[in-house]
C-alpha cells in the first residue's frame, strides 16, 4: 500500500509489463463512489454536469466532468445510470469534497448523493484477454460504455479491453480470485497507464480547476455536450467551442527520465521561455521505463516539439500522440 492506493503487489516492473502485454486485475480502491438516487436525480445530475445525463440510456456509461462558473474543471467522472441510481466513480482523494459542494446545489430537489464505496468494491480489469476474463467470471461482459448486472456485481465496459467492475463487499473476494485465474493481479499504475494511454483524462487533486474540458480533450472523447441546457460554465465551454480561443490541448507524451512524473508539474518549451507551457494531467511508470503522461500544453509548443519537463532545460517530452483537433 501508498498513498491509500494498492500500488504493487509485489514485482511492479512485471505488472506494467502485463498491462502492456497481457490481461491485469487492479484493486480500485483509490477510486470512490458516489451514489445520486432519487426522482430529481436525471434533472438534477443533467443541469450539473458538461454531460447529456437525460440522454443517456439506462444501464449506459459515459465520460463526464463538474465545472466551476469559469468552465473549470473541478472533476471527472465515470458516470454509470441503473434503472433506479446513478454511480459516479471518482478519485477518492477528491470525493468527499466533491460531493459536499455538489450537494450544496440539491436545493428542494428529490435527489440525495450518498458515498457508495463502504459497501462495494471497486476493481478493474484491462488487456486483450479482459473481455473473456469477465466472461468466465460474470457469466458476460457488457459492451463498450455499457453496464451490465449479475449477481451482486456491475461490470462497465469503459471500450473493448478495459472494464470497471463495482461488487458487493461480502462478494467481492470470491469473484477477485474468479477473474485472477485469467489476469495477473497488478497494482494502480499499471491501471493508470492503461488508462492514460486509452487517452482517458482524470482531474486530481493537483489538477482541480486548471483545465476547461476541451483542454483535457473532453470534445473528443464524448464527455462534454454541446446541444444540451445550461450547466456551471457552459457559456464559457461553449464559447471556445463556436468562437474559438482554444490555446491548449492534451497529448500522450514519454518521459525518458528516473525521476518519475506526477499530475500538476509544469512543462516547458522555448517559444515560452520562463512561463510555463502546460501541465501533466495524469503520470505512470512506463513498461520499458520512464513515464508515459497525458499532458495539458499550448498548441504551440505540441506543433513545436520542443516540450521539457520540470525546467525550461529539464528532460526533453517525447510526443507519442497529438490531439486530432491539432
Amino acid at each position: 500500500m501508498a498513498d491509500g492506493r494498492v500500488a504493487t503487489f509485489g514485482d511492479p516492473r512485471s505488472e506494467l509489463t502485463a498491462a502492456r502485454d497481457a490481461t491485469i486485475l487492479s484493486d480500485l480502491s483509490h477510486f470512490a463512489l458516489i451514489e445520486a438516487a432519487g426522482d430529481d436525480a436525471t434533472s438534477f445530475l443533467h443541469g450539473q454536469l458538461t454531460n447529456d445525463v437525460e440522454g443517456l440510456a439506462a444501464n449506459g456509461a459515459q465520460w463526464t466532468g463538474w465545472c466551476t462558473p469559469k468552465g473549470r474543471l473541478v472533476a471527472s467522472f465515470l458516470l454509470v445510470r441503473l434503472p433506479a441510481r446513478f454511480l459516479l466513480m471518482l478519485p477518492a482523494e477528491i470525493a468527499e469534497p466533491v460531493r459536499k459542494r455538489l450537494s450544496m446545489f440539491v436545493l428542494r430537489a428529490k435527489v440525495k448523493l450518498s458515498d457508495a464505496g463502504a459497501s462495494c468494491a471497486r476493481l478493474g480489469v484491462a488487456g486483450a484477454g479482459a473481455k473473456a476474463a469477465l466472461e468466465r467470471a460474470m457469466g458476460a461482459a457488457p459492451a463498450p460504455l455499457r453496464a451490465l448486472e449479475s449477481e451482486g456485481a456491475i461490470a462497465v465496459a469503459l471500450d473493448v479491453e478495459r472494464y470497471v467492475v463495482f461488487a458487493r463487499s461480502e462478494g467481492a473476494p470470491a469473484l477477485w480470485d474468479a477473474l485472477a485465474q485469467s489476469a495477473k493481479p497488478a497494482g494502480a499504475d499499471a491501471w493508470e497507464w492503461r488508462s492514460i494511454r486509452a487517452g482517458i483524462p482524470t482531474v486530481v487533486a493537483a489538477t482541480q480547476e486548471a483545465f476547461v474540458p476541451q483542454m483535457a480533450n473532453f470534445d473528443l472523447i464524448d464527455a462534454v455536450s454541446f446541444r444540451k441546457g445550461c450547466y456551471p460554465g457552459q457559456e464559457i465551454v461553449a464559447r471556445m467551442q463556436y468562437r474559438g480561443g482554444l490555446k491548449r490541448r492534451m497529448a500522450l507524451v514519454h518521459v525518458a527520465a528516473d525521476a518519475l512524473v506526477a499530475p500538476g508539474q509544469n512543462l516547458f518549451s522555448s517559444a515560452f521561455g520562463e512561463q510555463a507551457a502546460g501541465m501533466v494531467a495524469n503520470a505512470s511508470p512506463a513498461p520499458g521505463g520512464g513515464s508515459d503522461a497525458l499532458v495539458v500544453a499550448q498548441i504551440e509548443s505540441l506543433e513545436r516539439d520542443d516540450l521539457h519537463w520540470g525546467t525550461p532545460d529539464g528532460p526533453r517530452i517525447e510526443i507519442l500522440r497529438r490531439p486530432a483537433a491539432t
